[in-house]
């Protein structure tokens, strides 16, 4: 039995050690697209700085004047305390929404529906003379004897009004949100806290909502901001507010354009306090989750919110 040849030994191919000379790649479409917008930033700039009707000396008078911080300080009132109502109101309506019992997930239904289907702007003026079609609240025994009444125009100012109006009309779409942030939480973790024998509502307060919150958060902080600005809508029924405010004054003086900038100045200022004060309140509860899923998830949800529908 012969044996076959030996191979000769194969020559090494040699390395280039050429260092590669790496050419970076040229967007002259983001440079023009920059000096673009840096030209007409300073165009605008210019012109609103230099324009003489803006009259920004009056802007400077009443930017701190007495009626103005009153007026910021109801707006403020009425954006806690609504959005208050809203959150606490819309827990319960989603709760209530994803009960088992049809009467209660109905009832939750027909609120939403109502709450949502209807103006904001109508239901303020709807509360503001809800003593035209109930003179008088009582309380009592139904069909019975009363208790205690009250004349339904002494109950409801135009304080409570505007925070009825804009609470309970909150509550409608925080509870939408509410609902898709538990939703969105994996029913298997429902299951396990079952199995371990705890109750429902253990399980939702120890287990569902702590990691829905990450979800419902960025939704609620744009219906926090969204408040703010919508409080202007109780101009409707009279109650002062900011806008009201520089209205009021701008209709004494004739000094209608500095007023709505001191107005859209303030307005501005507290959006930008709440947008950063959202953003830690974001990043405190993404902690170990993907920042992409987290902002995927609260823009779903706010669609879910505004037009209906399932999250998945």
């Amino acid at each position: 039995m012969s044996s076959s040849p030996e191979a000769p030994p194969s020559e090494e191919a040699p390395v280039d050690t050429t260092p590669i000379k790496a050419v970076p790649v040229r967007h002259y479409g983001r440079w023009v697209a920059g000096a673009i917008i840096l030209f007409l930033a300073f165009i605008v700039g210019r012109s609103v700085i230099t324009n003489s009707a803006l009259q920004w000396p009056v802007v400077g008078d009443y930017l701190f004047d007495d009626r103005i911080l009153h007026g910021l300080q109801n707006t403020l009132i009425l954006t806690v305390i609504s959005m208050l109502m809203g959150i606490v109101g819309g827990i319960i309506l989603a709760v209530m929404r994803l009960s088992p019992n049809p009467l209660m997930s109905g009832a939750a239904a027909l609120y939403i529906w109502l709450f949502r289907g209807t103006p904001l702007i109508t239901q303020l003026v709807i509360w503001n003379f809800f003593g035209l079609a109930y003179s008088r609240i009582g309380l009592g025994i139904p069909f019975g004897p009363t208790f205690v009444s009250w004349e339904t125009n002494t109950l409801i100012t135009v304080f409570i009004a505007s925070l009825l109006g804009l609470g309970l009309n909150e509550a409608a779409y925080m509870a939408e949100i509410v609902r898709g942030g538990i939703q969105s939480v994996d029913a298997g973790q429902l299951e396990a806290a079952s199995a371990l024998g705890m109750s429902r509502t253990k399980t939702l307060r120890r287990i569902i909502l702590p990691q829905a919150m990450r979800v419902i958060i960025p939704p609620t902080g744009n219906e926090t901001i969204s408040m703010l600005k919508t409080t202007s809508l109780v101009v409707a029924i009279g109650y002062t507010e900011l806008m009201v405010t520089a209205q009021t004054i701008y209709s004494q003086n004739y000094k209608t354009v500095p007023l709505l900038i001191v107005a859209a100045s303030w307005y501005l200022f507290m959006t930008s306090i709440l947008t950063v004060i959202q953003y830690y309140i974001e990043k405190y509860f993404s902690r170990g989750v993907s920042r992409e899923v987290t902002r995927r998830a609260g823009w779903r949800n706010r669609v879910f919110a505004r037009g209906g529908g399932n999250v998945t």
